[in-house]
C-alpha cells in the first residue's frame, strides 16, 4: 500500500509516519508534502496513492484547495485540531477524520474503518469547505472580569492558567492577577486556542508559558510545576501523557 502524507507540521508528520509504520507495516509512504502548491504539483506527476492523510489547514490555506484543482481519485483521512465543525462535515460526507493530537487508539479505528470499506465515500469537497468555514472558531481573545464595581477585560494571551476550585473557575495572570470567571473548565477548553493551551487534568488549564518543571510521577504520569502556582500535585494522567507531549513538541 502506498501513502501519502499531507501535513506542514513536522511533530504531527513525524508521529504519523511512526504510526503508520506500526499498523501498516507492510506499507510504503511516498512522502511527506508540507503545502497546497507543492501536493498540487505532486498529483500532477506522481501515480495515485492508497490512501492519503491530510491536514485541513496548511500554512498556504485550507488543503480542499488542492481537491478542487486535482481530481483526486485516493480515499482520505483527514487530520484536525479543530473538532466540532470537523465531526459535521464529515459525518455529512462519510469521510473519515482523526483529531490532533492523534491517539494511536483513533488512528487505528480510523484505518480499520478504511480497510473495511468496499466503497470509496464521495468526497464532496464544496460542502465539507462551505461547512469548515461557517462553523470554524475564531478562539477567545479575552475575557470580561469584575472587581467590585469595575468590569475589566483581560486578554487570553495574558492568562498564565485556569483553574477550578470549589466549582469556581478562577484565571491567574501572568502576572499573578486573580480573577473568577463565569465559565466551567468544560467550557473554556474549547474556546482557548489548542496550540496555547493545554487541558492537564479536570483542575487545570495551563498555557505553554506558565509550565516551569516537568517531572515524571508514578504510573507513567507526569507532575507539572506552574509559575506562580502554590498547587503542587498538578498530575497528568497517563492517558494523556502522549497528546501532552505532542504539544509540547507542536
Amino acid at each position: 500500500m502506498n501513502i501519502l502524507i499531507i501535513e506542514d507540521e513536522k511533530p504531527a508528520a513525524k508521529r504519523l509516519m511512526q504510526l503508520i509504520k506500526n499498523e501498516l507495516p507492510d506499507s510504503s509512504i511516498f512522502g511527506c508534502i508540507d503545502s497546497i502548491q507543492a501536493a498540487i504539483e505532486w498529483f500532477k506527476s506522481n501515480p495515485t496513492p492508497d490512501l492519503i492523510f491530510c491536514d485541513i489547514q496548511l500554512a498556504d490555506g485550507l488543503s480542499f484547495s488542492i481537491f478542487e484543482k486535482i481530481d483526486v481519485k485516493s480515499p482520505i483521512i483527514f487530520t484536525t485540531a479543530f473538532d466540532q465543525y470537523a465531526i459535521k462535515a464529515f459525518k455529512l460526507n462519510s469521510i473519515d477524520y482523526i483529531l490532533k493530537p492523534i491517539d494511536p487508539i483513533e488512528f487505528k479505528q480510523a484505518i480499520d474503518k478504511f480497510l473495511g470499506q468496499k466503497q470509496k465515500p464521495h468526497l464532496d469537497i464544496d460542502k465539507i469547505r462551505d461547512i469548515f468555514q461557517a462553523e470554524s472558531k475564531s478562539f477567545k481573545s479575552r475575557f470580561l472580569v469584575k472587581i467590585g464595581e469595575k468590569i475589566l477585560s483581560v486578554q487570553a494571551s495574558e492568562a498564565a492558567y485556569f483553574y477550578s476550585e470549589e466549582r469556581i473557575t478562577f484565571l491567574k495572570t501572568n502576572e499573578s492577577k486573580k480573577f473568577i470567571l463565569d465559565y466551567t473548565l468544560d467550557q473554556l477548553e474549547n474556546q482557548l486556542d489548542p496550540k496555547q493551551f493545554f487541558r492537564l487534568n479536570r483542575k487545570y488549564i495551563a498555557s505553554f508559558s506558565s509550565i516551569s518543571e516537568i517531572h515524571t510521577y508514578s504510573n507513567s504520569r507526569l507532575k507539572i510545576i506552574l509559575k506562580n502556582c502554590s498547587q503542587s500535585d498538578i498530575l497528568v494522567s497517563r492517558e494523556k501523557v502522549g497528546a501532552f507531549k505532542d504539544w509540547l513538541d507542536g
